[in-house]
């Protein structure tokens, strides 16, 4: 037994050795992301350096970093071994259905099954799949509405995620019509004579059914995000794993974020983390009008 600890011991301090073990932590256990957009904030911010913990929702297909080619050329797959599926409110990390060589970080707000409502007063509604009972007891009350003869919850995931929010000096719906008449959105018209009407136009909101083995993926900055609305549900196979936590962070002024360092996303949902984020939000945010 000594004998075969040692040569392990010997294996692992190799040139040889070493390489393969660090490809065998990126490729199945965990890689290293960095938060590019503001799509996620308040949450996640510009400039955090994260690790993903790559076996939260099975073993993706292992790609060669950086070259994004996978170990395994003559194969399409994305997913080696199935296991969990992402849950409500989980943060993913996955590949978008339409830039499988980049990954995104995403709030999941929908289940296959799940019906996803959005409306022209920049509100999103969600109808789990498992119908009124289950709405009714797992939503508070004030959140639940009735649309179409069915009940739905308004902005299902807020009253758990204090980062969500939309932007008062920005409604991303003007974007949304702007890539509707482009065909870019995944979503169809629809008028139901139960909200308001804000547009001159035969419908008030836009409506979809996430599809069997997908996740309709939102970011938590709801109006500087480009994601399910306008390029559909992500497919199980496309996703990656899901953020386990801080290593570095940095603002846009070059300064360490130090409070976020070892910090996990649930830690950073909590004071003072998540005052912190929203007021460099604010201080940011004042003069952008994009998504991302």
């Amino acid at each position: 037994m000594k004998k075969a600890l040692h040569k392990a011991y010997k294996f692992s301090n190799s040139w040889t050795g070493t390489i393969i073990i660090v490809l065998f932590v990126i490729f199945f256990i965990a890689q290293a992301f960095r938060i590019p957009s503001g799509s996620m904030k308040d949450s996640l911010l510009i400039g955090d350096h994260l690790f993903g913990k790559k076996f939260a929702y099975g073993v993706p297909m292992p790609h060669i970093p950086f070259l994004e080619l996978s170990i395994m050329p003559w194969s399409d797959d994305l997913k080696l071994i199935d296991g969990d599926t992402p849950k409500r409110g989980d943060i993913v990390i996955f590949r978008p259905p339409h830039k499988i060589k980049t990954h995104f970080v995403k709030r999941c707000f929908g289940l296959p099954g799940d019906e996803v409502l959005y409306t022209d007063a920049n509100e999103l509604y969600l109808r789990p799949h498992e119908g009124d009972d289950y709405i009714l007891k797992n939503y508070p009350k004030e959140k639940i509405v009735t649309l179409m003869n069915r009940l739905w919850v308004k902005s299902p995931m807020s009253h758990q995620h204090p980062g969500i929010h939309n932007d008062p000096n920005h409604n991303i719906y003007e974007d949304f019509l702007y890539a509707y008449q482009k065909r870019q959105v995944s979503m169809n018209p629809v008028y139901v004579d139960t909200i308001p009407t804000h547009y001159r136009l035969p419908f008030n909101a836009f409506y979809t059914k996430v599809e069997a083995d997908k996740y309709y993926m939102i970011g938590d900055n709801r109006d500087h995000s480009g994601d399910s609305r306008f390029w559909g549900a992500v497919p199980y196979e496309n996703i990656e794993g899901t953020p386990w936590f801080i290593y570095f962070s940095i603002d846009e002024n070059w300064q360490i974020r130090w409070d976020r360092i070892g910090k996990t996303p649930t830690d950073l949902e909590q004071s003072p983390y998540i005052d912190r984020a929203i007021k460099e939000r604010e201080e940011v945010d004042k003069d952008y009008h994009g998504i991302t």
